[in-house]
């Protein structure tokens, strides 16, 4: 019983540092964490819909896969995860201000938070949605880095981004992701002696 609400714990606090990344530190420079993000910043700026359901929008043809792919549970906890997130991402959006003095500083404390997010529910055998589905499912076959893979199939849609809104944010956007993927692989890739809960196995 404790391992499972230290788990569901881990998974709602990752998923809540997720959010706040976005929506506090990436989302009002129009940076994208990565490649669903980065469709969320496009529905929004086309459709003028919120940054959390574009969110939403954007990882629902991905848990489908997910779904198929990784089986009942692991969907399950993702579904909690963009949930916790796009919830977090509304919120802050629409009630916290946002002051921002460096646009680094602010790629600084973003790619940390998502970073460690990420990490925290891919070791509780979850996953933020979005890219990190397909991304997962080449690395559990090569036997890749999961943020490495990440990063390589983000780089389209950050390009994207940057011809439809600025050329300046795919730049952004490496940085974000070379700080947060490394991030990423070092919690994943940590060895817990105590903690027996964590898992990296995503196949169901």
């Amino acid at each position: 019983m404790k391992k499972t609400l230290l788990t569901y714990f881990c998974l709602f606090f990752g998923a809540t540092l997720q959010g706040m990344s976005m929506s506090l530190f990436l989302f009002p420079h129009s940076i994208p964490s990565g490649g669903a993000a980065g469709l969320a910043i496009l529905i929004n700026y086309w459709f003028h819909l919120s940054l959390g359901f574009s969110l939403w929008l954007a990882n629902i043809v991905f848990l489908i896969f997910a779904l198929k792919y990784f089986g009942y549970k692991w969907t399950l906890l993702t579904i909690l995860s963009v949930a916790t997130t796009s919830t977090t991402v509304s919120f802050l959006t629409a009630q916290v201000p946002h002051l921002h003095f460096n646009i680094l500083v602010d790629i600084l404390c973003g790619s940390v938070f998502f970073g460690v997010g990420v990490g925290l529910l891919l070791r509780v055998g979850a996953s933020s949605g979005g890219m990190v589905i397909p991304a997962l499912m080449i690395a559990s076959y090569k036997n890749w880095s999961p943020g490495k893979v990440m990063m390589g199939i983000n780089l389209f849609i950050f390009l994207l981004t940057a011809l439809v809104i600025d050329y300046y944010i795919v730049i952004f956007a490496i940085i974000c992701q070379f700080f947060s993927t490394n991030i990423i692989d070092y919690i994943y890739q940590l060895k817990f002696q105590e903690i027996k809960f964590f898992t990296t196995n995503w196949r169901k």
